[in-house]
């Protein structure tokens, strides 16, 4: 393991793309090892001071793998844009997990990545131990999303790190006064990357162009019957305050289709919450261990 805490992964899709996964304690045995898994635009880096904690500083430490989805961080991007989808990042997150040898875990999905998690349970569900969602569930609101579009096309392109700083607050900061200074520069050094050109989001731009055929002003499609399949799977859920993509009156609807399940309201912050803020690491940490030791004193 390098220096920073993790080991880079790579491994072959099903149709030949080249992808990759960060790991982190990856000696530790034992315990369920967890799998993050970031949002739309998003990258394994989004997941690494929360990695870190649960690799190393819980009670329990764990091993943890952040995924890179075909066109973002590390991994191939995808010539043929319809593979954007959920379904094949689904198939390729399953065929990491192959490659690894892990056979059950512990699933931390933000955003697009929870969308993926009830795809899985339906997929190959003894492979969720546990699930973690963070600022998402099976009904999405449209404007949540149109607002996601809004400021990826066009993506900002600031030529220095502190005018990329800026330009994150300026997009972020009214959903997100619970942040304090050292957070921004965190989150710009986990979404984008510096070239010549400046510092750029690290997806490939075309994943924008999936998102531009939705009608906003219709209800989007939902995952209810996919939700309802994980009734059975010990669930925690995050939500933000302030977020725009995950309402309370839906999150009140899965209390009350899923009732041993948890939350956690994160005050100040929007969508999607920043899981090494506070005390939510510690509180992710606790459920795990809670979970895993209920399930063997069985």
């Amino acid at each position: 393991m390098a220096s920073d805490g993790f080991s880079d992964f790579f491994y072959t899709a099903p149709d030949g793309l080249r992808l990759h996964a960060r790991i982190y304690g990856e000696a530790n045995a034992g315990s369920w090892p967890v799998v993050c898994l970031p949002g739309l635009t998003r990258n394994a880096r989004d997941f690494h001071e929360l990695a870190l904690y649960l690799s190393t500083k819980a009670a329990r430490p764990r091993k943890v793998v952040a995924f890179d989805y075909r066109g973002r961080g590390q991994s191939d991007r995808d010539p043929d844009i319809g593979h954007y989808n959920v379904g094949v990042e689904a198939g390729d997150i399953l065929a990491g997990l192959s490659a690894l040898g892990i056979e059950q875990v512990a699933f931390i999905g933000t955003s697009r990545g929870g969308l993926i998690i009830h795809v899985l349970g339906a997929l190959n569900p003894a492979v969720l131990r546990a699930v973690v969602l963070n600022d998402i569930g099976p009904a999405i609101e449209a404007a949540g999303l149109a607002h996601i579009r809004s400021y990826l096309d066009p993506a900002p392109r600031p030529k220095t790190f502190a005018e990329a700083v800026d330009a994150q607050r300026s997009v972020h900061g009214a959903d997100f006064p619970a942040l304090t200074d050292a957070d921004w520069p965190r989150m710009v050094r986990a979404i984008c990357r510096e070239t010549e050109a400046g510092w750029v989001p690290d997806f490939d731009p075309a994943l924008v162009d999936t998102l531009a055929g939705i009608d906003f002003s219709k209800p989007l499609p939902d995952l209810w019957s996919q939700f309802d399949a994980l009734a059975a799977i010990p669930l925690l859920v995050i939500r933000g305050a302030n977020s725009k993509l995950l309402s309370s009156t839906t999150l009140k609807e899965m209390q009350e289709r899923h009732p041993g399940m948890e939350v956690i309201i994160v005050e100040g912050q929007g969508h999607a919450p920043f899981l090494e803020t506070g005390d939510v690491p510690g509180k992710i940490a606790a459920f795990l261990d809670r979970e895993e030791n209920q399930i063997k004193q069985r």
